[in-house]
């Protein structure tokens, strides 16, 4: 089975913008391309992550707008959907095209315009991935992780300072991200004034509304031998699902599908959460960056909060967490997360962050789809010259 490699990507800013999603996802592309010295190469395949483009844009058949507007015909074009998970799914599905042989080069593009609908329509159609008999109760995105915040703060005793401190880090990342949504150094007192969302978490406890794209290119580790000195290799993956209907969940502060996709991961790569050097994970709200951290084996079950506190997941701690900001700073246009996660790790890398660059050889994402319910767990390392 060929070995599949990172060889380029390419972010648009993240944020509210005039453009298009087709225009987006474009930018993104033609800068992954161009990252990977691939101009005129044939791809076989364009895959295009997108949760909502008919609810947000009123678009339908978005691959093949791509594929038509960046001239890669007759490349296949697929869009993939796994709800906010839509980004890691499609880079899975780009390493099987690689890993089976049956593709050479693929384009994975992610994207979401989502600036385009109140906040309040917004939160309908995200809710829209949640299992309908609860949905029609009240349930969203923002109360099921208030009511996760509640079960671990109460279970475990973690402050409320422990959360609001994953927002202060992810902000103090994003500042060193040009491409980020915010810029704004913010401190715990202003996370814990600022007003209720889903009690207990408040408003700097949530992600934002995000327009923007991600794309990266993928090939044989062959070819990316050719392109580059340092070829990044996805050395492990995994993908997992879990209950759909959260009311059959034993517990909401935990995410069995985020352990599973990670043991898939750590079993494929040969690795253990002790070889990971730098992670992002789906912040969409603050508890779950500490969740995912347990779940993914890097602290024990109620010790995350403490991690936290002790700056062990800020970019000069022992495992830096979302050194891009997260989604929670960089911001989250939807289809895009799971894919500008594995490029700000392929970034990492091949050392091009720059002022939130860390020392890493080996990194780890983690993209949720659902509330829990479809987990793509990604390791990559770096081939260093002997």
């Amino acid at each position: 089975m060929p070995s599949v490699a990172v060889v380029g990507c390419g972010l648009t800013k993240f944020g509210k913008t005039d453009k298009g999603l087709i225009e987006l996802l474009a930018e993104a592309g033609l800068k992954a391309i161009d990252d990977a010295g691939l101009d005129g190469i044939q791809f076989d395949d364009v895959l295009v992550a997108n949760m909502a483009s008919g609810e947000f844009n009123g678009l339908s058949g978005i691959a093949n707008a791509l594929v038509g507007e960046l001239s890669l015909e007759p490349a296949a074009a697929i869009k993939i959907e796994n709800t906010s998970g839509s980004g890691g799914a499609a880079v899975y599905v780009g390493w099987q095209a690689i890993a089976s042989g049956k593709s050479e080069y693929v384009l994975v593009v992610g994207g979401e315009k989502m600036s385009t609908k109140s906040s309040g329509e917004t939160a309908e159609i995200i809710a829209s991935l949640t299992h309908l008999e609860e949905r029609v109760h009240g349930i969203t995105l923002p109360s099921l992780a208030a009511l996760s915040a509640r079960q671990y703060m109460q279970f475990y005793g973690a402050p409320r300072e422990a959360l609001a401190k994953v927002a202060v880090k992810n902000h103090d990342n994003a500042l060193l991200n040009p491409l980020a949504q915010f810029h704004k150094k913010i401190t715990i007192e202003d996370v814990l004034n600022s007003p209720i969302v889903c009690d207990p978490l408040r408003l700097y406890d949530y992600c934002p509304i995000t327009d923007g794209a991600a794309a990266v290119v993928l090939t044989t580790l062959e070819n990316a031998k050719r392109l580059t000195d340092n070829p990044v290799v996805i050395s492990g993956i995994g993908f997992a699902t879990d209950y759909y209907s959260i009311q059959t969940r034993k517990r909401l502060d935990e995410f069995p599908a985020v352990r599973r996709a990670a043991e898939k991961a750590y079993r494929m790569a040969g690795k253990k959460p002790s070889d990971i050097h730098v992670v992002e994970v789906h912040d969409m709200a603050t508890i779950l960056e500490i969740l995912q951290c347990e779940d993914l084996g890097f602290f024990s079950k109620g010790e995350g909060w403490k991690a936290v506190l002790e700056d062990k997941t800020a970019l000069d701690g022992e495992l830096p967490v979302n050194t891009s900001g997260g989604l929670k700073a960089k911001g989250h246009p939807i289809g895009a997360t799971g894919v500008a996660q594995v490029a700000e790790i392929f970034m990492q890398l091949q050392e091009r962050c720059g002022e939130r660059q860390v020392d890493a050889k080996c990194g780890l994402t983690c993209n949720i789809g659902g509330y829990g319910n479809g987990v793509v767990v990604t390791i990559l390392e770096v081939m260093r010259p002997c």
